[in-house]
């Protein structure tokens, strides 16, 4: 299943990786993955990643190991956890990185979260970074990333706008705006 999310000369690095994913973890209930996963295109090919899944941690130590592409694979991966705490690690290992274009669907589908830390998280790291590489993939994807920052203010609508009751001033907003590229034209 994650063969059609990463280029097709990654193949054996993602094998080593997958060496080491617990089976029980992608081969039990998988929440969101379906055959469609979530579809973007990159670099004008398809690429599916799955919406979340089940995942069981793995120790530090075996991803030492890890060449530098494999640990950014693993990263990737681990960002589509279930979990909150695991997909916050991971996306904070993956961001740690000069990451690849590749990485970029892993990160940019963690801005429509609902968890506020996660949003500040990603706004941390790229607000500082030369952002082309990402608004260019969004481009690339205006219709999902269009539905992306709906679902952003769907949920500072629903979780956020007590705390924060200026959108304008909503680290979700700033993120689709300053980070990703995010504009008017995205909605035609």
């Amino acid at each position: 299943m994650f063969y059609e999310a990463f280029p097709i000369e990654l193949n054996d690095d993602l094998q080593e990786v997958l060496k080491i994913i617990p089976k029980e973890t992608y081969n039990n209930v998988n929440i969101g993955y379906s055959e469609n996963g979530l579809e973007y295109c990159l670099n004008d090919v398809i690429i599916k990643i799955p919406y979340r899944m089940y995942f069981i941690d793995v120790e530090s130590a075996k991803i030492d190991d890890f060449t530098d592409i494999q640990k950014e694979i693993f990263y990737c991966i681990y960002t589509r956890s279930i979990n909150g705490y695991i997909r916050e690690k991971y996306l904070r290992e993956l961001l740690k990185l000069d990451f690849d274009y590749w990485a970029i669907p892993f990160i940019v589908k963690l801005s429509d979260e609902y968890i506020v830390e996660i949003l500040e998280v990603i706004y941390d790291k790229l607000k500082i970074r030369n952002n082309y590489d990402i608004k260019q993939f969004c481009l690339e994807n205006k219709n999902i990333i269009n539905k992306s920052y709906s679902r952003m203010i769907s949920y500072w609508n629903e979780f956020y706008r007590s705390k924060e009751p200026c959108f304008y001033k909503y680290i979700g907003r700033k993120l689709f705006m300053e980070c990703l590229g995010y504009n008017r034209t995205f909605q035609r």
